[in-house]
């Protein structure tokens, strides 16, 4: 008797049912049916190899059948986005094999057999025709969906159920195309309106991708009436920008028309920037009396460099804002597809989306699909099948639409939105469209793309293509579409005109409302002194606490060390080292209620082993950071080991600071070289954004420098880059040689009015330097050093060396060694902007000195040296350094000895060659 007989009295929907719950989830069914589908599964798997059945599967024929019913339904959901159609102006790549019925074991005969199976997609028993046509229109119509992949069973179930709605298809009402109808005509008016004004001025036009305008637009009404969403972070490139600045921020298009006639910035301390760079921060009330705040980030034009920084802004609202509660706010990322293929920042951004110390909730990601870089075909463009595949790094789900068909885009928004608001997870639409000009309105696509262009050329306008459907299906009629559209187009007419009259453009800060507490300040703000004072009560008491092992823990003998060895510092030798002066820094702005964040890799230690902010409980491994169990915090430090990222993370760390300015915000490089992975981000937003776009931000970039016997490559932080990015009064740059100093310098940078970025070169050996400590007395009392003097007797000094970081212990070594009295060594703590005043008072100190150096271990043309040339002109200064190299130190230690000593030498025996 066949063991399998009982399958004829089964009802084979059932079966169909418990099937397709193995292929999600095997270890879902009970044990008996997951042997039974194995076995199926090997059979079939045998079958495939051998050609022949396996004889120990004996399975009804109308089983077998409804089994190969299940596998076609799978090869749709698997597969059928190959087969769409998405593409507007391309013909599709052929893929193999295909969905025909005969790859999974079906005839053309059983097209007319009703199958059970039909029943997994919400349709009652049907015949395989019909089930055919239900997937088609699922999976290969306007929409195709990749999410197969995903591990999660609950969400793939969502999919399924989600999907078997309408077959993926939108059922809008009459006032909801309006809607839609009515963003479309914005966008398509506006840019034929541009077109006609501004004849080859660069815009960046979204011609060919329009139905983005209707797709952000349902995404906020939704996230806003829907979902209870109050804050929307928007960030993107130059594509379509300025369409989204006035079609869904509504900035004023007056404003925009001024910005095209070349008009100067109605404020002279400002450079301004080019129109499709700037940002925007504008509320909107919806229907249901939902408000929502909207911010478009600035951004540069290097793509994709507006991402992490837009989700660090996100995350800044979360945490402090809204408490923690993700749901409140909406991050929307708009790519480019050659961007989203091309650059790794992208890469970098999507592996922080689920990390603890940068998830903010699921973002959702809309590719505004040109099919073409600058002039790159898309096939030159990436290996990948699509633009979006980084996606499946994080299992993210992915929607590919066509943007012609714009109510399969809002629909797909939709899905998208619900998947977001309930999963708290990234998910991807690839809107497939085309770009009509050239990269700019300026060139000509024909000379690389002829074929192309000449069926864009003939391809009617997402617009026009829904009008027809519209009227055709009786939803509108013609003298409709012609008043909305010239309603509009008068608009526009109306506020070019009163542009003509404009004498001036104007810059609008961005998140006004966050900054209406500080104000920009020029440098005499910069150099002004600040009360970084404590009570050295309160420094104790600070101490104390992470001093102290929390009861019922127990941290690792080591961890005890550490712990001990801060409590023996403070109050036994009153020396305290780097560590313990940075911990009082954090502790103290703690209690006074500003928040710190800290992140980079290995932060919660320190690179060099300094920091241990966090210590672990060693039978739980629970994660403890001992300055937040003070009792008297009104602030929360938060510190978080960063993954192997510097551009992603430093830029998520620079809009985290750019949302949140009383927290106090540091990004730590590993080494300080390893800065020049986040090259863009030093340029294009921390040197240059305040004068570009208003923007205040107080980043602090922590970069561990000098010259240790490490080799090239931990040497030297490239002091002269940022020093070339100094301008008037657009950051701070300091190399601090006591843990005192570093304390008031952090304390300063939180307690002034403004905000400006802190470049800061931090010490590595000199962490535990014997020299480099302080009592706690200097900690409580004292101030920040722009410059600290020499302490000899100044009527013997000759020669005035100044200096800065930790060169200058190496120097004072070679002074105490030799007993000179002639050499004073003076320490510039603060290189930019340099203090004269002070620099000028310890000048004027040592009345007989005749010869002024500049010293620093770095080659001649490294370090500060080019700075102080063109800056320092109180004396002129010679320079006791390394000569010119391409390396910034040796890789032999003993080569690097040799000329150390030599450096040092021609500062206090200058005849010795």
């Amino acid at each position: 008797m066949d063991k399998f007989s009982f399958l004829n009295a089964a009802h084979s929907g059932f079966i169909a049912e418990l099937y397709d719950q193995y292929l999600v989830n095997p270890d879902s069914v009970e044990p008996s049916w997951k042997s039974f589908f194995q076995g199926y599964d090997l059979a079939n798997e045998d079958y495939s190899l051998t050609g022949e059945e396996n004889t120990n599967i004996n399975i009804p024929e109308h089983v077998n059948k409804e089994f190969h019913v299940i596998e076609l339904i799978n090869g749709y959901r698997s597969r059928g986005h190959l087969f769409t159609k998405t593409n507007p102006v391309r013909e599709r790549r052929q893929y193999t094999p295909t969905l025909e019925i005969e790859n999974f074991g079906l005839k053309k005969e059983d097209l007319e057999t009703v199958f059970s199976a039909s029943e997994i997609l919400g349709l009652k028993p049907t015949k395989l025709s019909t089930i055919i046509q239900h997937l088609e229109q699922m999976y290969c119509d306007s929409i195709g969906v990749e999410y197969m992949y995903i591990r999660n069973p609950e969400e793939i179930q969502w999919w399924q159920d989600r999907l078997n709605k309408n077959d993926n298809h939108p059922s809008y009402n009459v006032d909801s195309k309006k809607y839609i109808l009515s963003k479309l005509n914005q966008a398509v008016g506006f840019e034929s309106f541009l077109q006609t004004k501004y004849v080859g001025q660069k815009r960046f036009s979204l011609e060919g991708g329009e139905a983005l305008i209707p797709a952000i637009s349902v995404a906020l009404r939704d996230a806003a009436e829907k979902f209870g969403v109050q804050e929307c972070v928007l960030g993107m490139a130059h594509r379509g920008r300025l369409s989204t600045l006035t079609n869904i921020f509504k900035k004023p298009v007056r404003d925009l028309f001024s910005e095209f006639e070349g008009k100067d910035f109605d404020d002279e301390h400002i450079d301004g920037d080019v129109k499709y760079h700037m940002g925007l921060t504008r509320s909107k009330t919806f229907r249901n009396g939902e408000v929502m705040k909207m911010n478009l980030v600035p951004n540069p034009s290097h793509l994709e460099t507006v991402a992490p920084v837009a989700e660090g802004i996100a995350r800044a609202k979360i945490d402090r804002k809204y408490k923690g509660d993700d749901s409140k706010i909406l991050p929307i990322i708009v790519h480019g597809d050659a961007a989203i293929a091309g650059q790794g920042i992208v890469y970098e951004v999507t592996q922080m989306s689920k990390l603890n110390g940068y998830k903010t909730g699921g973002t959702l990601h809309i590719v505004v699909n040109n099919q073409i870089g600058f002039t790159t075909n898309y096939l030159d463009a990436r290996s990948s099948t699509y633009c979006t595949d980084v996606a499946k790094v994080t299992l993210s789900p992915v929607l590919h639409v066509n943007a012609d068909d714009v109510e399969a885009v809002c629909h797909a928004v939709e899905l998208a939105l619900e998947f977001r608001m309930k999963f708290k997870r990234d998910i991807f639409i690839d809107l497939l469209g085309y770009r009509k000009y050239g990269h700019n309105e300026g060139d000509e696509p024909r000379f690389t793309q002829p074929n192309l262009y000449k069926a864009i050329s003939k391809h009617n306008n997402p617009k026009d293509i829904y009008v027809e459907k519209l009227i055709n299906e009786g939803s509108i009629d013609a003298a409709y579409a012609k008043e909305i559209s010239n309603e509009f187009k008068d608009m526009l007419e109306s506020e070019f005109q009163k542009a003509k009259g404009d004498t001036t453009s104007k810059v609008v800060p961005f998140m006004q409302h966050t900054w209406k507490d500080f104000v920009r300040e020029k440098l005499e703000a910069m150099l002004s002194p600040i009360d970084t004072t404590y009570p050295v009560e309160n420094l104790k008491d600070i101490a104390k606490v992470v001093s102290t092992v929390p009861e019922g823990v127990k941290f690792v003998r080591k961890a005890e060390r550490i712990v001990k060895g801060r409590e023996k510092m403070v109050f036994e030798n009153n020396l305290l080292d780097w560590g313990m002066g940075e911990t009082l820094a954090y502790g103290s702005l703690l209690e006074e209620g500003y928040n710190v964040r800290i992140s980079g890799q290995d932060v919660e230690r320190g690179t060099f082993s300094h920091r241990h902010a966090i210590l672990r409980d060693e039978n739980t491994e629970d994660r403890i950071n001992l300055i937040n169990t003070n009792p008297k915090n009104k602030g929360e430090m938060y510190i978080y080991n960063s993954l192997l990222s510097e551009y992603g993370v430093l830029g998520f760390d620079y809009g985290y600071a750019m949302a949140n300015p009383n927290t106090l915000t540091i990004w730590e490089a590993q080494f300080g070289d390893f800065n020049n992975g986040a090259q863009i981000m030093f340029d294009q937003y921390i040197s240059a954004a305040e004068d570009k776009w208003k923007l205040q931000n107080g980043i602090v970039v922590l970069l561990p420098h000098g010259y240790e016997g490490q080799g090239s490559e931990h040497s030297s932080a490239r002091i002269e880059r940022f020093l070339q990015l100094c301008a008037e009064d657009n950051m701070t740059v300091a190399d601090c040689t006591t843990p005192a100093n570093m304390y008031h310098l952090l304390r300063r940078h939180m307690k002034r009015k403004h905000r400006k970025p802190l470049i800061v070169f931090t010490p590595k050996s000199l962490l535990r330097h014997p020299k480099a400590v302080n009592p706690i007395e200097e900690f409580a009392n004292g101030s920040f050093q722009e410059v600290i003097d020499d302490t000899i007797a100044p009527e013997n000094v000759t020669k005035l060396v100044f200096c800065t970081g930790k060169f200058y212990y190496e120097l004072l070594e070679e002074r105490e060694a030799t007993n000179r009295e002639d050499v004073a060594l003076v320490r510039v703590e603060q290189l930019f902007p340099l203090h004269e005043e002070k620099l000028q008072a310890a000048i004027d100190r040592y009345p007989n000195a005749k010869e002024y150096v500049w010293a620093q271990e770095e080659p001649k043309n490294m370090g500060a040296w080019s700075y102080m040339l063109q800056r320092f002109n109180l004396v002129k200064l010679s320079v006791a350094s390394r000569k010119f190299y391409s390396v910034p130190a040796a890789g032999s230690s003993a080569r690097f000895k040799r000329r150390q000593r030599a450096v040092i030498d021609m500062v206090f025996n200058p005849e010795k060659k």
